[in-house]
């Protein structure tokens, strides 16, 4: 797989969980911060579902995990290709 071919929903839905997890906030914590549904939240760290979002999700992410909003777009190749 090469760079062009990543499905960068699904590298932001990766990284909005990692930065998650190392805050130690649930779901439901996140959800609240930025305003949207634990349904929601949980739809986006899916494996599984469609990955739909908008840039001002991403930004009230990056704001709520304090995390620069680039920090969501980062690639890593060898969990992308070890998947």
């Amino acid at each position: 797989m090469n760079k062009y071919e990543i499905n960068i929903y699904e590298q932001i839905a990766r990284n909005i969980r990692k930065y998650r997890k190392e805050a130690g906030i649930t779901q439901a914590v996140l959800a609240e911060r930025i305003g949207v549904s634990h349904e929601f939240i949980r739809r986006i760290e899916s494996k599984k579902g469609a990955k739909t979002f908008s840039v001002d999700t991403i930004w009230k992410a990056s704001l709520a995990l304090d995390v620069e909003p680039g920090k969501l777009f980062e690639i890593n190749m060898d969990e992308v290709v070890n998947q």
